[in-house]
Formats: structure tokens, C-alpha cells, sequence
């Protein structure tokens, strides 16, 4: 098993070379058997390449940017803006000024909800949101609905985890005042159709915030195309560092909400009477941010675009495909079947809970994540206390998933002894 695991057979081949060996982190075993990490919907791993231009950042220009006028901070500051750029390419906003960076797509979130939706709630008005979201787009709408006297109405999952445009339409009305929804589940893999939902939410005037931290690493973004008047993502997600993320917001949106944390970096001009702010994105920025972080995030998004998105997604097809047929010829109950999904499986094993089944494919060297994934609504959905959840990257191998499956298998057989 050892010597199949560490074949590059089954593994995405660009320019003659397989991209796991990009990654030194998959080089290791755990608890003796070589590592299959299959928790990457809870965060991806990390390219040399990323690794490195971190590295060099810290060793050749770490500085801060904006303000310095040595030499140092300079180079800082223009690889720092051209990050900004790039990000506006990758995801197709009109402007840089539209690009905001964040310690995460929770932060982003958060912004959004207190610096536009906020000042704009009433008693009765209502915020939309699907069953199937993460926690982190329920939390922050559900705190400032009980600021406001605001409520939560719900888009109900279909029994294949995906969403009914059709409930969509049914629960928009004249008091909504913001649509939030995932472009991806991140237990379900479904891919929502962003742009039918966005159509259908602006012919009532209402504007939509798009949570993409699951889909950017798997699926085009172009925000013009979908039409979405916010859209958030997190780095850790998309192969950069942990603790940067982005907000895409349309300008004239940011240029009319304020601050959402005050400090320096984020003015224009300070006195004890009046503050005067800088224009978007820099007003949404407040102090020091995360600079290597962000050279980061411009190498992986670099990465990205060398590996081809249309090869990363045909490869995890194949990866998904291959594990859909042998939970289901295992008889595995999977959550989430819908006909457009992502490379996420999950699934329950019949008389063994989640947290079993995860700690025993541990003890194998397999990293799949149990539990309810920060979306408890879906677990109500389906009536189980949790899940097991193998989600697969572009580094991953049909060799891996077979192993996955073959772990289960010796697993069910020793549980019914």
C-alpha cells in the first residue's frame, strides 16, 4: 500500500510533472502510513511556490506599504497593490477599488453586514439565506437582525442538497433587504446557480452577497458575469496562507458605507473634531495588514493560473466520480447528490458515528474531517448528529481514493464483529 500511495500514478501530470510533488507537506507519513490528506474543503495545503514567496518576502522586502518612502517600503507596496490587481483579474471586477483585503471570507462577511447592511435595516425587514450556508453566513446576519428587529428567512434545501429557484422567487418580497448565499456548500459540494438567483433577486432590487470561500479554488469566478454586488473569499482555501481573505464589493457600494474598524492606514486626515477617510478599498483596511499573507495569495493565484482551472476541475471530477461509486457501491449514505457539485463526498457509515470513523481513518494516515462542518441546519436537514466529509484537491490521487474506500471497507468489517 505504502509503494501504490507514493506512485505519482493517478496524479494531475503538467509539463511531464506531477503537481503533488509541488507540495512538501504530502511528503510525510502519519501514525506510519504515508499522509492522504482529504480535509480540504477546512483549508488546502501549501505550494513550495507559496512557501517561498513568503519567505522571500520576509528575507529580502518586509516592509510596511503605503506610507514608507524608503526603498524597502516601496517594493512592498507595489507587490502588495499588484496582488490587489491580480485578484481583480482572477475573480473579473471592473476596478482594483473593488477589492478589499480581510483576514478571511468571515471577516468580509462581517464587514458587509455592519457597514451596509446594518445602517439600512428596520423593524420587519428581511435577510435571505439558504439551509444550506455555513454558520459563518447565518452568524452575522442573525446578530444584527436582533439589533434591528430584523428576521432570517430561509430558502429550504431539496433532499439532493441542492436549492429550488423557484423557493428563491417565492421567499423575495418588498421587505428584503439582502440575499447571502453560497456559490458552493461546503458539505454538499453543490454548485448553486449563482447567476439565475442574482437575476432573479435584482429584478426585486434586492442585492446579493456571494460566499465563494468554497468555490474559487474549484470553479471560474467572474463576478461581472455572475452579477452579484459582493463576493468573498478566503486565501487558506485557495492553496495561499491563513489569515487573508478578499471582499469584492461593486464601487458604488463601498464608497457609500463606512468604515467598518477605525485606525491608521484607513484616513485621510485626523483631528479631535473630524476625521476624513480614505476612498475604497483603503477606508476598509485599518492598520497593519497581513503583507506577507498577501504576497502569498498573489502566488497561489499565480499557481492557479499555470495549473489551468478547466485541468484542476477535470481532475477532481474524475476524483469525485471515482469515490461517488464506491460509497455508494459500499452503501454509504451520502449527503448532498446533486447533478453539479464540487469534489466534496460526505457521507454516514451505519452504526458508526462520524468522530469514530474519522479517528479511525486517522490511524490509517487518512485526513477527512467529521463532525457537523459549521452548518448545523444541514445536519437537521438530514437527521444526523454528523458526518464524514472527504474532500479532494488537484494533488490527490485515484490511488488515494481507492485507499479511502478500502479503509472504510476493513473498517465496517471490524465494527460489526
Amino acid at each position: 500500500m505504502i509503494d501504490r500511495l507514493t506512485q505519482t500514478t493517478g496524479d494531475l501530470i503538467i509539463n511531464g510533472r506531477a503537481v503533488r510533488e509541488d507540495f512538501p507537506i504530502l511528503h510525510q507519513q502519519v501514525q506510519g502510513n504515508p499522509l492522504v490528506y482529504l480535509d480540504n474543503a477546512a483549508t488546502t495545503q501549501k505550494p513550495q511556490a507559496v512557501i517561498d514567496a513568503v519567505a522571500r518576502f520576509y528575507r529580502c522586502d518586509n516592509a510596511n506599504v503605503h506610507r514608507g518612502i524608503h526603498t524597502l517600503s516601496e517594493r512592498a507596496t507595489a507587490q502588495f497593490e499588484a496582488v490587489r490587481s491580480r485578484i481583480q483579474a482572477f475573480i473579473g471586477a471592473c476596478s482594483h477599488k473593488e477589492i478589499v483585503f480581510c483576514r478571511g471570507a468571515t471577516e468580509a462577511i462581517n464587514l458587509v453586514a455592519y457597514s451596509y447592511l446594518r445602517p439600512r435595516l428596520q423593524a420587519g425587514d428581511e435577510i435571505l439565506l439558504s439551509e444550506l450556508e455555513h454558520h459563518a453566513n447565518i452568524v452575522p446576519w442573525q446578530l444584527i437582525a436582533e439589533q434591528t428587529k430584523a428576521k432570517l428567512v430561509v430558502i429550504p434545501l431539496q433532499s439532493d442538497g441542492s436549492l429550488d429557484i423557484n423557493d428563491v422567487a417565492k421567499r423575495l418580497s418588498t421587505r428584503t433587504r439582502l440575499l447571502a448565499i453560497s456559490h458552493v456548500s461546503n458539505v454538499l459540494g453543490t454548485i448553486i446557480p449563482i447567476q439565475a438567483i442574482v437575476e432573479l433577486a435584482h429584478a426585486q432590487k434586492v442585492p446579493v452577497l456571494v460566499d465563494g470561500a468554497q468555490a474559487v479554488s474549484h470553479v471560474p469566478v467572474d463576478v461581472q458575469q455572475l452579477g452579484c454586488d459582493f463576493y468573498v473569499f478566503s486565501g487558506h482555501k485557495l492553496y495561499a496562507p491563513t489569515g487573508i481573505g478578499v471582499l469584492y464589493g461593486k464601487l458604488a457600494h463601498l464608497e457609500s458605507m463606512r468604515p467598518y474598524q477605525g485606525g491608521g492606514e484607513m484616513i485621510q486626515r485626523v483631528s479631535f473634531t473630524k476625521t476624513e477617510y480614505q476612498s475604497s478599498p483603503y477606508k476598509f483596511e485599518a492598520g497593519t495588514q497581513p503583507l506577507a499573507n498577501v504576497i502569498g495569495l498573489g502566488a497561489a493565484i499565480d499557481y492557479i493560473h499555470k495549473l489551468g482551472l478547466q485541468s484542476i476541475s477535470d481532475h477532481e471530477a474524475r476524483l469525485l466520480e471515482i469515490a461517488t461509486d464506491k460509497a455508494q457501491s459500499l452503501g454509504l449514505k451520502l449527503l448532498g447528490t446533486a447533478a453539479h457539485k464540487v469534489a466534496i463526498l460526505t457521507f454516514v457509515m451505519d452504526g458508526i458515528h462520524a468522530h469514530d470513523v474519522g479517528t479511525a481513518l486517522d490511524s490509517m494516515g487518512i485526513a477527512v474531517r467529521a463532525g457537523h462542518h459549521c452548518a448545523m441546519p444541514v445536519m437537521d436537514y438530514y437527521q444526523v448528529p454528523a458526518a464524514v466529509r472527504a474532500s479532494f484537491a488537484f494533488y490527490n490521487t485515484e490511488a488515494e481514493v481507492e485507499y479511502l474506500f478500502e479503509s472504510l471497507e476493513a473498517l465496517r468489517a471490524i465494527f460489526k464483529r
